[in-house]
């Protein structure tokens, strides 16, 4: 059987995408830090979130039946940081604003509006499988951790690239 610390340093060596999964509960913006995410279906389009069983958000998210997600840039580190500490008010240092009824982070490149279709036990985690209401995405280098650290395994921004016309051109001779 593997043990705990065995899975975790296992699981280290997985890069996964960061977010900040959100909530309104009777008018208060709530949120966390989670790269626990994926896509599951596109059609429908769905999204899955994993939170931890005792987790607050999950229950605030499971009553109100809605989320938001965040997907989180490289340099929004710090930001991800601030919303995995535990503190009454995550949101007093951030631009935020509510989009669709959601708290959104103003400088998050991909927004996802998602209704809870399924929460689904497993283990000390709850996954939740989420139906795409909205969503809105503008390219940007996405921040990951990995090794328990953060960073980015695109280097797309750096690059520099060719116009579009001279690799046509270089196709045609």
């Amino acid at each position: 059987m593997v043990d705990d610390q065995q899975f975790r340093d296992l699981m280290a060596g997985v890069c996964a995408p960061v977010t900040v999964v959100t909530a309104v509960e009777e008018g208060r913006p709530h949120g966390a830090t989670v790269s626990a995410f994926a896509s599951l279906s596109l059609r429908p389009p769905m999204v899955t979130v994993a939170l931890d069983s005792a987790s607050q958000l999950l229950a605030r998210i499971e009553r109100t039946g809605r989320f938001g997600i965040n997907v989180l840039a490289h340099a929004q580190d710090e930001l991800a940081m601030g919303f995995a500490r535990r503190s009454e008010n995550r949101f007093a240092q951030v631009e935020w604003s509510l989009d669709h009824g959601l708290p959104r982070l103003s400088d998050a490149p991909s927004w996802i509006v998602c209704d809870l279709a399924q929460s689904v036990p497993g283990g000390d985690h709850v996954l939740l499988l989420g139906a795409v209401a909205h969503a809105v995405t503008r390219t940007a280098p996405p921040l990951v951790y990995g090794y328990r650290a953060f960073g980015t395994h695109s280097r797309f921004s750096q690059r520099p690239r060719r116009p579009i016309t001279d690799q046509l051109l270089a196709c045609s001779r």
